[in-house]
């Protein structure tokens, strides 16, 4: 084949943090020094006042900071008093800490497939799935669109079922003007680097309106103690450093900001594929606003044809892209044991191969999004030309 032309244009990342830590930089270096000056680093003021102000931005009572994300689906099925044995019904096309926190448990994640339009759970496909073990419904609200959660909580409400919302890439998306995390019993989040809202390192919260809840998850961040030493349940070590909160919330206020940026490239991309054609073609699907509610785009996923074929002539132009998630969690070799074969799951698996992440963060500048368009435009007009 020819050898590709050397590329002139600039790269364009998946994602920059460091162009956000440049407008922010003075913020965050006088937080951290605060904290250090405190010598404070576990829980204490700053947490205290990290979730007091996401709680409020959420749309809830309460907000319990954590160690992770992935603690906080943990921590909040462990409030529940998930046991082994019991189910817990949600999506198999998400990250497999949803999935993981359940089996940690002892518990079945029970999948139901999703919408191939928005990648969130079909909720039309819940009640089928619905077994006297049932104990909770844990619907990802993915890539920063909320899942359709008035019949999902319809139904739980009938059976008399938990729902714990997976809202890791969804802090500030609503529906219906609810926040995510503030619909169902629990709300999960991830402060994960590369989340709208994200930390220096490994952090999350959980979000409720009801006070047992908090007070239990709570508990159970810390060992189960209380007071110091003394262990009213076995709980585990799921605390949120001050370090981390204090970060948080330098980066909080500037949030919805850069929400608005996310929308405005969602909308610059779509107005540079209809002009190039190819959202007009059957190469390309862009990814769907249902409607309902405020889409915060923490990825913007396009379904196309030959994806690893464009992800790598992507690559190959400086321009990044990422799969999620290329293997669905019913297919994962530690979920074997489920004998879920190929075909169980259709979307799902259709997803999986042909889902692609485009850059999609607040600082990419109109040139750059219309580079990324450009380059698939070339990759399926047959003009691309790879490196040998």
């Amino acid at each position: 084949m020819m050898a590709e032309p050397l590329r002139i244009t600039p790269p364009v990342p998946l994602l920059d943090l460091k162009a956000q830590y440049a407008t922010i930089r003075e913020e965050v270096r006088a937080a951290v020094d605060r904290v250090l000056e405190s010598q404070y680093f576990i829980l204490g003021p700053e947490v205290e006042a990290l979730e007091a102000e996401v709680a409020a931005y959420c749309q809830c009572r309460y907000g319990i900071g954590v160690s992770s994300g992935s603690d906080a689906l943990l921590v909040a099925l462990m409030a529940i008093d998930l046991q082994p044995g019991e189910e817990v019904i949600t999506t198999p096309y998400t990250f497999f800490a949803t999935a993981g926190a359940i089996a940690r448990l002892g518990a079945k994640p029970v999948f139901v497939d999703i919408d191939p339009t928005t990648y969130n759970i079909d909720p039309a496909r819940l009640e089928a799935a619905v077994t006297p073990r049932t104990r909770a419904i844990m619907p990802v609200h993915l890539y920063g669109q909320v899942a359709d959660m008035q019949p999902v909580m319809e139904l739980a409400e009938r059976h008399g079922l938990y729902v714990i919302e997976d809202a890791a890439q969804a802090i500030g998306a609503e529906y219906k003007d609810r926040r995510a995390g503030s619909i169902g019993h629990i709300g999960c989040f991830s402060f994960f680097p590369s989340k709208n809202l994200g930390g220096v390192g490994d952090g999350g919260m959980v979000t409720t309106n009801d006070s047992a809840l908090a007070d239990r998850m709570k508990l159970l961040r810390g060992h189960g103690a209380r007071p110091k030493y003394h262990h009213k349940v076995v709980g585990g070590n799921f605390r949120l450093d001050a370090l981390q909160a204090a970060v948080l919330r330098v980066k909080l206020p500037y949030l919805d900001g850069w929400t608005a940026a996310r929308q405005r490239n969602a909308d610059t991309y779509r107005r540079f594929f209809a002009e190039s054609g190819l959202a007009a073609s059957e190469q390309v699907v862009l990814p769907l606003d249902a409607g309902y509610g405020r889409h915060i785009y923490n990825q913007f996923v396009i379904r196309v044809k030959q994806r690893d074929g464009l992800a790598d002539y992507l690559k190959q132009q400086g321009i990044g892209s990422e799969v999620y998630y290329p293997l669905p969690m019913h297919l994962q070799d530690c979920f074997a044991g489920m004998s879920l074969a190929v075909g169980a799951f259709p979307e799902s698996e259709t997803a999986a191969q042909e889902t692609l992440a485009l850059p999609i963060y607040p600082e990419l500048r109109e040139a750059m999004l219309a580079q990324v368009v450009q380059a698939i435009g070339a990759f399926y007009s047959g003009s691309a030309s790879f490196r040998e």
